[in-house]
């Protein structure tokens, strides 16, 4: 598999949640955008670290004021993700990561947007990750995957460094789909970083973003990275994504290695056809409504496909990938990191998706 093709294929969450027509699309947008600001905000009260951007209205970057000047040559050798921010949340964010910030310009140039409706955020980036996660607490618990290496992996799907390790806590006791010592402990200081036991803390937080608590933790969806250069980040908190987790806690699978099995992307229960579906075959595949779609992964091109379908298998991917999120929001049964699904089945194949169980039976051939 192509990672880099693949990855250079991957959109926004928001553009995800645009392409199905989703209802909550512009509350979605609106959290994306001033992600940062909120992170900022909980960082003064409790003191978490966050991937804290410098910020330019983006008509300073058109015009290559004497603030940039100054800042570029302080600054511009660093590496960084230059994200443009709309002010209008109906426009689209753009973003690239892993130039410096002086090459980082030559991007911003070849954008078609009128500068004056975007602010740019220069973002640090870091090369030598640890532990990279995307989580969600709400009022059953805290569940999510955990993946050492790279953050896209963990919201992209595509990984490259094991496979990601698929976690709950019922505020009793943790679940792992992997026993992983170093993991859990990762885990456990992570989620008490963001846990308030603080009365006159909750209340501020509660005033200032609205900011919602179970047994003291913040509710909310999270994703965050920890990296030798910066130690542990937040790089994302979204009350609005929170929202579509409501009462739900993920069943954690082990891995079976004598059937094929994943992690639970979405429950459900259906039989059907199955489709094997490449990357390249995407636009001329035979694939009709109540086909089972098995892929190594979903990119966007496959929204079409995965709208048809009856489940979704992929030998890729975590429980909140974005195209995980994408087909629990669609309703379709989904199980992804089998490994092996596009090898094990064939087309025509009926199967059996028991996503709430993680596993797909062979019916017949």
């Amino acid at each position: 598999m192509d990672l880099v093709k693949l990855y250079g294929k991957q959109i926004s969450f928001t553009e995800w949640f645009a392409d199905i027509n989703h209802v909550k699309t512009k509350e979605i947008r609106e959290e994306d955008n001033d992600k940062r600001e909120r992170l900022a905000e909980i960082s003064k009260i409790i003191g978490i670290g966050f991937d804290k951007p410098d910020e330019f209205p983006a008509i300073e970057l058109a015009e290559y004021s004497d603030n940039l000047k100054k800042y570029l040559e302080v600054h511009g050798n660093e590496l960084c993700a230059l994200r443009l921010i709309p002010i209008n949340p109906e426009l689209p964010k753009l973003r690239m990561r892993g130039h410096t910030k002086k090459d980082a310009m030559n991007w911003f140039k070849e954008q078609k947007i009128n500068p004056k409706d975007y602010r740019a955020q220069f973002v640090p980036h870091a090369d030598n990750y640890e532990w990279s996660t995307i989580f969600v607490i709400n009022a059953k618990g805290i569940f999510g995957v955990i993946q050492s290496g790279v953050h896209a992996q963990v919201t992209q799907g595509y990984y490259d460094e094991g496979m990601p390790i698929t976690f709950s806590y019922d505020f009793k006791a943790w679940n792992l789909s992997d026993e992983n010592k170093d993991a859990l402990n990762h885990l456990k200081e992570l989620t008490n970083s963001i846990k308030v036991d603080n009365e006159a803390k909750r209340k501020q937080l509660e005033n200032k973003l609205h900011t919602t608590f179970v047994n003291n933790y913040i509710k909310g969806y999270f994703e965050t990275t920890s990296t030798k250069e910066y130690g542990v980040w937040f790089v994302d908190y979204s009350r609005a994504l929170e929202s579509l987790f409501e009462n739900y806690l993920v069943n954690v699978h082990k891995k079976e290695n004598n059937k094929i099995s994943g992690q639970t992307g979405c429950m459900g229960k259906v039989k059907g056809k199955v489709v094997i579906v490449t990357v390249e075959d995407i636009n001329t595949v035979e694939f009709n409504n109540g086909d089972i779609l098995v892929c190594e992964m979903t990119s966007p091109d496959y929204v079409p496909l995965m709208q048809k379908a009856a489940a979704i298998v992929t030998d890729q991917g975590g429980i909140l990938t974005h195209a995980a999120i994408i087909a629990r929001e669609l309703n379709k049964p989904c199980i992804v990191g089998t490994l092996d699904a596009t090898k094990k089945l064939t087309n025509g194949m009926m199967v059996e998706v028991d996503a709430t169980q993680g596993i797909v039976n062979i019916v017949r051939d």
